[in-house]
Protein backbone atom coordinates (compact mmCIF):
# COMPACT_ATOMS: atom_id res chain seq x y z
CA UNK A 1 0.00 0.00 0.00
CA UNK A 2 1.48 3.32 -1.10
CA UNK A 3 1.32 6.56 0.85
CA UNK A 4 0.49 9.68 -1.16
CA UNK A 5 0.91 13.29 -0.08
CA UNK A 6 -1.55 15.43 -2.02
CA UNK A 7 -1.12 19.17 -1.78
CA UNK A 8 -4.21 21.19 -2.71
CA UNK A 9 -4.26 24.96 -3.03
CA UNK A 10 -6.73 26.93 -0.98
CA UNK A 11 -8.41 27.96 -4.24
CA UNK A 12 -10.10 24.55 -4.30
CA UNK A 13 -12.43 25.92 -1.61
CA UNK A 14 -13.65 28.60 -4.01
CA UNK A 15 -14.86 26.05 -6.56
CA UNK A 16 -18.22 24.49 -5.80
CA UNK A 17 -17.89 20.81 -4.90
CA UNK A 18 -14.25 20.63 -6.09
CA UNK A 19 -12.94 19.42 -2.74
CA UNK A 20 -15.82 16.95 -2.41
CA UNK A 21 -15.01 15.53 -5.86
CA UNK A 22 -11.38 14.96 -4.86
CA UNK A 23 -12.37 13.29 -1.60
CA UNK A 24 -14.80 11.07 -3.52
CA UNK A 25 -11.88 9.85 -5.63
CA UNK A 26 -9.79 9.05 -2.55
CA UNK A 27 -12.69 7.20 -0.93
CA UNK A 28 -12.61 4.66 -3.77
CA UNK A 29 -8.86 4.00 -3.40
CA UNK A 30 -7.05 1.61 -1.04
CA UNK A 31 -3.80 3.55 -0.54
CA UNK A 32 -2.91 5.90 2.33
CA UNK A 33 -3.41 9.63 1.80
CA UNK A 34 -2.34 12.80 3.57
CA UNK A 35 -3.79 16.11 2.37
CA UNK A 36 -1.71 19.27 2.79
CA UNK A 37 -3.45 22.55 2.04
CA UNK A 38 -2.94 26.26 1.76
CA UNK A 39 -5.56 29.00 1.68
CA UNK A 40 -4.05 32.19 0.30
CA UNK A 41 -7.29 33.67 -1.03
CA UNK A 42 -9.02 33.14 2.30
CA UNK A 43 -6.10 34.72 4.17
CA UNK A 44 -6.23 37.72 1.81
CA UNK A 45 -9.93 38.18 2.51
CA UNK A 46 -9.55 37.91 6.30
CA UNK A 47 -6.63 40.34 6.38
CA UNK A 48 -8.45 42.83 4.16
CA UNK A 49 -11.55 42.65 6.36
CA UNK A 50 -9.33 43.34 9.38
CA UNK A 51 -7.83 46.40 7.68
CA UNK A 52 -4.40 44.96 6.93
CA UNK A 53 -2.45 45.45 3.70
CA UNK A 54 -0.90 42.27 2.29
CA UNK A 55 2.72 42.51 1.14
CA UNK A 56 4.90 39.86 -0.49
CA UNK A 57 8.62 39.27 -0.89
CA UNK A 58 9.89 36.88 -3.59
CA UNK A 59 6.40 35.44 -3.93
CA UNK A 60 5.97 34.76 -0.20
CA UNK A 61 3.49 36.56 2.04
CA UNK A 62 5.17 38.77 4.65
CA UNK A 63 3.54 37.66 7.90
CA UNK A 64 3.96 40.20 10.74
CA UNK A 65 3.17 38.90 14.20
CA UNK A 66 0.08 41.11 14.50
CA UNK A 67 -1.40 39.42 11.41
CA UNK A 68 -0.68 35.87 12.54
CA UNK A 69 -3.95 35.33 14.48
CA UNK A 70 -5.85 36.00 11.25
CA UNK A 71 -3.48 33.90 9.12
CA UNK A 72 -3.62 30.99 11.60
CA UNK A 73 -7.38 31.32 11.95
CA UNK A 74 -7.91 31.28 8.18
CA UNK A 75 -5.54 28.37 7.44
CA UNK A 76 -5.58 26.07 10.48
CA UNK A 77 -9.14 27.04 11.36
CA UNK A 78 -11.57 27.94 8.59
CA UNK A 79 -9.86 26.38 5.53
CA UNK A 80 -8.96 23.20 7.42
CA UNK A 81 -12.48 22.74 8.77
CA UNK A 82 -14.09 23.48 5.40
CA UNK A 83 -12.01 20.63 3.96
CA UNK A 84 -12.95 18.43 6.91
CA UNK A 85 -16.62 19.04 6.16
CA UNK A 86 -16.19 17.96 2.54
CA UNK A 87 -14.12 14.93 3.56
CA UNK A 88 -16.74 13.77 6.07
CA UNK A 89 -19.47 14.10 3.47
CA UNK A 90 -17.42 11.86 1.16
CA UNK A 91 -17.24 9.14 3.84
CA UNK A 92 -13.78 9.80 5.27
CA UNK A 93 -12.74 10.13 8.91
CA UNK A 94 -10.55 13.23 8.73
CA UNK A 95 -8.28 14.70 11.39
CA UNK A 96 -7.19 18.35 11.18
CA UNK A 97 -3.54 18.97 12.02
CA UNK A 98 -0.76 21.55 11.95
CA UNK A 99 2.75 20.74 10.75
CA UNK A 100 3.88 20.12 14.33
CA UNK A 101 1.55 17.15 14.84
CA UNK A 102 2.58 15.95 11.37
CA UNK A 103 6.17 15.68 12.58
CA UNK A 104 7.68 18.80 11.00
CA UNK A 105 9.54 21.48 12.96
CA UNK A 106 9.72 25.00 11.55
CA UNK A 107 12.17 27.89 11.97
CA UNK A 108 12.34 31.48 10.74
CA UNK A 109 12.98 31.76 7.01
CA UNK A 110 14.08 35.39 6.54
CA UNK A 111 13.87 38.37 8.89
CA UNK A 112 12.11 40.44 6.23
CA UNK A 113 9.32 37.86 6.03
CA UNK A 114 8.61 38.04 9.79
CA UNK A 115 6.64 34.94 10.86
CA UNK A 116 7.16 33.03 7.62
CA UNK A 117 8.83 29.73 8.38
CA UNK A 118 10.85 27.05 6.67
CA UNK A 119 10.69 23.33 7.41
CA UNK A 120 13.91 22.70 9.31
CA UNK A 121 13.60 19.53 11.36
CA UNK A 122 11.46 16.67 12.52
CA UNK A 123 9.65 15.63 15.68
CA UNK A 124 7.35 12.79 16.70
CA UNK A 125 4.57 12.46 14.12
CA UNK A 126 1.04 11.19 14.64
CA UNK A 127 0.64 10.50 10.92
CA UNK A 128 1.71 6.82 10.89
CA UNK A 129 -0.70 5.88 13.67
CA UNK A 130 -3.54 7.87 12.10
CA UNK A 131 -3.01 6.16 8.76
CA UNK A 132 -3.00 2.76 10.48
CA UNK A 133 -6.38 3.66 11.98
CA UNK A 134 -7.77 4.50 8.56
CA UNK A 135 -8.01 8.23 9.29
CA UNK A 136 -7.43 10.95 6.68
CA UNK A 137 -4.98 13.61 7.93
CA UNK A 138 -5.68 17.15 6.69
CA UNK A 139 -2.58 19.24 7.40
CA UNK A 140 -2.61 23.04 7.28
CA UNK A 141 0.58 24.94 6.44
CA UNK A 142 0.83 26.47 9.91
CA UNK A 143 3.93 25.28 11.76
CA UNK A 144 5.69 25.66 15.09
CA UNK A 145 9.30 25.87 16.19
CA UNK A 146 10.91 24.11 19.12
CA UNK A 147 10.35 27.28 21.15
CA UNK A 148 6.61 27.28 20.40
CA UNK A 149 6.72 30.19 17.93
CA UNK A 150 4.11 29.84 15.21
CA UNK A 151 4.87 30.33 11.53
CA UNK A 152 3.15 30.63 8.18
CA UNK A 153 4.77 28.07 5.84
CA UNK A 154 4.54 27.78 2.07
CA UNK A 155 2.16 24.84 1.59
CA UNK A 156 4.23 23.34 -1.24
CA UNK A 157 7.29 23.27 1.05
CA UNK A 158 5.17 21.79 3.83
CA UNK A 159 3.94 18.98 1.57
CA UNK A 160 7.50 18.25 0.47
CA UNK A 161 8.72 17.97 4.06
CA UNK A 162 5.93 15.54 4.98
CA UNK A 163 6.55 13.46 1.85
CA UNK A 164 10.21 13.22 2.81
CA UNK A 165 9.38 12.17 6.39
CA UNK A 166 7.01 9.43 5.18
CA UNK A 167 8.99 8.48 2.05
CA UNK A 168 5.75 9.05 0.16
CA UNK A 169 4.67 9.90 -3.37
CA UNK A 170 3.90 13.58 -3.92
CA UNK A 171 1.31 15.32 -6.09
CA UNK A 172 0.80 19.07 -6.30
CA UNK A 173 -2.83 19.74 -7.28
CA UNK A 174 -3.25 23.26 -8.65
CA UNK A 175 -5.73 25.18 -10.81
CA UNK A 176 -3.84 24.57 -14.05
CA UNK A 177 -3.65 21.22 -15.82
CA UNK A 178 0.12 21.30 -16.34
CA UNK A 179 3.13 23.58 -16.69
CA UNK A 180 2.80 25.30 -20.07
CA UNK A 181 5.41 26.06 -22.74
CA UNK A 182 5.76 29.36 -24.64
CA UNK A 183 2.85 28.35 -26.90
CA UNK A 184 0.61 27.59 -23.90
CA UNK A 185 0.87 23.86 -24.55
CA UNK A 186 1.27 21.42 -21.65
CA UNK A 187 4.73 20.12 -20.86
CA UNK A 188 4.56 16.46 -19.85
CA UNK A 189 7.99 16.25 -18.19
CA UNK A 190 10.66 18.68 -17.00
CA UNK A 191 14.14 18.20 -15.59
CA UNK A 192 16.55 20.64 -13.94
CA UNK A 193 18.12 21.98 -17.14
CA UNK A 194 14.77 22.45 -18.90
CA UNK A 195 13.34 24.28 -15.89
CA UNK A 196 16.32 26.63 -15.65
CA UNK A 197 16.05 27.44 -19.37
CA UNK A 198 12.30 28.13 -19.27
CA UNK A 199 12.69 30.39 -16.24
CA UNK A 200 15.50 32.36 -17.92
CA UNK A 201 13.33 32.73 -21.03
CA UNK A 202 10.43 34.03 -18.93
CA UNK A 203 8.15 31.15 -19.94
CA UNK A 204 7.82 29.97 -16.34
CA UNK A 205 7.33 32.91 -13.98
CA UNK A 206 5.41 34.19 -10.98
CA UNK A 207 3.55 31.67 -8.88
CA UNK A 208 4.30 28.83 -11.28
CA UNK A 209 8.04 29.54 -10.98
CA UNK A 210 7.79 29.13 -7.21
CA UNK A 211 5.78 25.93 -7.61
CA UNK A 212 8.14 24.41 -10.21
CA UNK A 213 11.24 25.24 -8.14
CA UNK A 214 9.64 23.72 -5.05
CA UNK A 215 8.63 20.65 -7.06
CA UNK A 216 12.19 20.25 -8.33
CA UNK A 217 13.59 20.48 -4.80
CA UNK A 218 11.02 17.89 -3.74
CA UNK A 219 12.03 15.56 -6.56
CA UNK A 220 15.70 15.95 -5.59
CA UNK A 221 15.01 15.27 -1.90
CA UNK A 222 12.71 12.32 -2.59
CA UNK A 223 14.90 11.00 -5.45
CA UNK A 224 11.80 10.40 -7.55
CA UNK A 225 9.50 12.34 -9.84
CA UNK A 226 6.68 14.47 -8.47
CA UNK A 227 3.59 15.63 -10.33
CA UNK A 228 1.90 18.96 -10.94
CA UNK A 229 -1.70 18.42 -12.03
CA UNK A 230 -5.14 20.01 -11.73
CA UNK A 231 -7.82 19.61 -9.06
CA UNK A 232 -10.31 20.97 -11.60
CA UNK A 233 -10.43 17.50 -13.16
CA UNK A 234 -10.79 14.74 -10.54
CA UNK A 235 -10.21 12.18 -13.27
CA UNK A 236 -6.60 13.42 -13.43
CA UNK A 237 -6.09 12.27 -9.85
CA UNK A 238 -7.60 8.88 -10.67
CA UNK A 239 -5.14 8.49 -13.54
CA UNK A 240 -2.14 9.55 -11.44
CA UNK A 241 -2.99 7.08 -8.69
CA UNK A 242 -3.10 4.34 -11.31
CA UNK A 243 0.40 5.25 -12.49
CA UNK A 244 -0.64 7.07 -15.66
CA UNK A 245 1.20 10.19 -16.80
CA UNK A 246 -1.07 13.22 -16.34
CA UNK A 247 -0.01 16.83 -15.91
CA UNK A 248 3.70 17.64 -15.64
CA UNK A 249 6.20 15.27 -14.08
CA UNK A 250 9.16 17.05 -12.46
CA UNK A 251 12.25 14.84 -12.35
CA UNK A 252 15.57 15.37 -10.48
Amino acid sequence: MKTWIIKVGGAVLNSADAAKALFDVLASEQDNFVIVHGGGALVDAWLQDAGFVTAKHQGLRISPNEQMPYIVGALAGCANKQLMSQAISAGHKPVGLSLYEAGVLVSEKLKVLAQVGQCSGSCDSVLPSLLEQGRLPLVSSIGFGEDGQWYNVNADEAATAIAKELDAELIFMTDVEAVLDANKQPLHQLNTQQIETLILEGVIQGGMEVKVKTSLLAAQHLRRGVYISSWLKPENLVALLKGEHVGTKITP
